[in-house]
């Protein structure tokens, strides 16, 4: 009775074991070669994209049965994928050879003679309608009698007549006909394409649907005059305008092109509604130079009819808090042009100075043509502060001011190729109602260049200057000081720069030079590895200062808010020379 039951035993086992065998995971994928000559560059890439031999080759799926398969369609998919070049005269020679054993690999092999692309031998090309003089519209198809006929070509000439069409205003032009006729006896192509244009459209006036902002002040946001020609690209840069200033939540623009009248101007209807008036924003963070960091931002996205908003910020930390607000007035062009209020307030306590701040200024702030960010104002200014010796001393007076900013990125978060460039120019003097007499000019440049698909260079430098008598007539938040995350890595934040002869500590120079070069290699995901050297320091004329260096290695991490930085520096000229870590999170530029 026992031997029977192991006997049954056996047998299931045996059946469950061969059911298993059949599954995916139960066998040994299909040895297979695929093997195609007689093609090179965007031909074979093209023939091996779409051919599905090559394709499953690697499958656990794939069966003597599916390889039979996928085989015998193999000449139809290579004829499929050379059509486009033009190569309809294809000879395919093909063989598949099986293995001799179970573990061995299958040889599929295509020898493919392309032949000659066929030419093309007439072109029937025609611009009919009122637009057919329009001069932005070719002569001749760009396609000619004798060239090759590349499909990918012949797609992009049309898009191109089509686009001038759509950007001429030619709203109703109709494609009456386009085609691409092989003759296989004379082995050459026709190409016929006619268009009607049509009438030539125009823009005609802008009527606002809203409930949130004037008529008058809408209307500095419409970039054409009615009467211009009818462009789509026109409307969506009006669209986008709009929804640059978070004014609305949703914005459509609608020609009625049914409502155009004899002029053959097209009404233009926008249609807004409201976004939420406000907008509060909670952040913390942490860095190696000012520690845990706190900030509230308050945002009132409009304020009026006349799309005046305002910004309102506080910042914690353990070496500065602030709170300022920004009242924010459009001018010229709402878009670009502005008139900024700003009251300040800083209180700053570091190793190498302490103080309170108090600003109130006015701007105007201008992006020009080129894409530099211009303001120019000033500031009445109130300072208690003092650096090193303890002593306090009292800035108080006007500071004008002009800066210009530029940022060019792929993505200024998480960059791979742009730049950011700073440069500001502000003093005074006792003229100014001012108690010192001092001015401070400063340039700021970072630049990050990919090279290939894994590494970047980021390089960045600091250079500023103040002319004045004495380093003791320039406030301690004018100053410059060098040392820190984003200066020169290996020292704390601000500790560098001309020290005091008595106390012996950093009081802050008039002259600033820090230069930063990064390698940075990514090296799975999201991870990137970093090696880096800063060089530079705060001078003043009055002492004698060295000039400071470390070299480090980091990793990052990339993040949605950019990435996350963890440095090792190494400061070599430091007396003694030690290691000194820095995180930091933000933005690449």
């Amino acid at each position: 009775m026992a031997s029977s039951r192991s006997s049954v035993v056996i047998r299931r086992l045996s059946l469950w074991a061969s059911l298993l065998m059949l599954l995916p995971g139960g066998v040994a994928a299909l040895n297979l070669e695929v093997k195609v000559t007689g093609l090179e560059g965007r031909l074979e890439r093209n023939v091996l994209a779409l051919l599905g031999l090559y394709q499953e080759r690697g499958d656990v799926e794939m069966s003597v049965p599916r390889l039979r398969v996928l085989y015998q369609r193999a000449p139809e998919q290579i004829r499929e994928a050379l059509a486009p070049f033009g190569l309809y005269w294809v000879k395919i020679a093909s063989t598949l050879t099986e293995p001799s054993t179970d573990a061995g690999t299958w040889m599929a092999t295509f020898t493919i003679d392309p032949g000659e692309p066929v030419k093309i031998g007439r072109v029937d090309y025609r611009i009919t309608g009122p637009g057919a003089e329009n001069p932005l519209f070719p002569k001749q198809f760009p396609m000619q009698v004798g060239d090759a006929l590349i499909h990918a070509d012949y797609e992009k000439a049309k898009s191109r007549i089509l686009n001038i069409a759509s950007d001429e205003g030619y709203i109703e032009a109709d494609l009456q006909r386009h085609l691409v006729l092989i003759d296989p006896v004379a082995y050459e192509a026709i190409i016929e394409f006619h268009l009607a244009t049509g009438e030539q459209f125009y823009l005609g006036e802008v009527e606002f649907e809203q409930d949130l902002l004037a008529e008058a002040f809408l209307e500095k946001f419409v970039n054409f005059e009615p009467g211009v020609i009818y462009d789509p690209a026109l409307l969506l840069e009006l669209q986008g305008r709009l929804i640059g200033t978070e004014y609305f939540d949703n914005i459509e623009v609608r020609p009625l092109e049914d409502q155009a009248g004899p002029d053959r101007e097209v009404p233009i209807r926008l249609l807004a509604t409201r976004n939420k008036a406000n907008v509060y924003r909670v952040g913390a963070g942490f860095a190696t130079d000012v520690g845990p960091r706190f900030s509230l931002d308050y945002r009132r996205r409009y304020i009026g009819r006349r799309g005046h908003n305002l910004r309102a910020e506080i910042e914690i930390s353990q070496v500065e808090q602030s709170a300022l607000a920004e009242y924010r007035i459009p001018i010229r062009d709402p878009v670009q042009d502005f008139m900024l209020i700003r009251p300040e307030f800083q209180a700053f306590d570091s190793e190498t100075r302490e103080g309170d701040l108090f600003k109130l200024g006015i701007a105007q702030s201008v992006l020009t043509e080129g894409g530099w960010r211009r303001n120019i104002g000033v500031d009445y200014r109130y300072e208690d502060s003092s650096v090193a010796t303890n002593d306090t001393d009292t800035f108080n007076g006007l500071v004008p001011y002009l800066s210009w900013s530029k940022v060019k990125a792929d993505d200024p978060l998480n960059t791979r190729d742009g730049y950011r460039i700073n440069a500001s120019l502000h003093g005074t003097s006792e003229g100014l109602l001012a108690t010192s007499n001092w001015l401070s000019g400063q340039l700021n440049y970072k630049l990050i260049k990919s090279l290939g698909d894994k590494l970047r260079v980021i390089g960045r430098t600091e250079l500023g200057a103040i002319w004045a008598s004495s380093v003791k007539d320039v406030p301690a938040s004018q100053r410059f000081f060098a040392g820190g995350d984003n200066s020169l890595r290996g020292w704390g934040f601000d500790v560098l720069g001309p020290n005091d002869p008595v106390t012996n500590k950093t009081i802050g120079g008039r002259y600033l030079a820090v230069g930063s070069l990064e390698l940075e290699h990514r090296l799975v995901g999201p991870w990137a590895g970093a090696i880096f050297t800063d060089i530079g320091n705060a001078f003043d004329s009055d002492v004698d200062q060295e000039w400071e260096q470390s070299v480090g290695v980091g990793i990052r991490y990339k993040t949605p808010i950019g990435p996350v930085r963890v440095d090792l520096a190494y400061a070599l000229t430091k007396d003694p020379a030690g290691f000194r870590l820095h995180f930091a999170l933000g933005p690449d530029l």
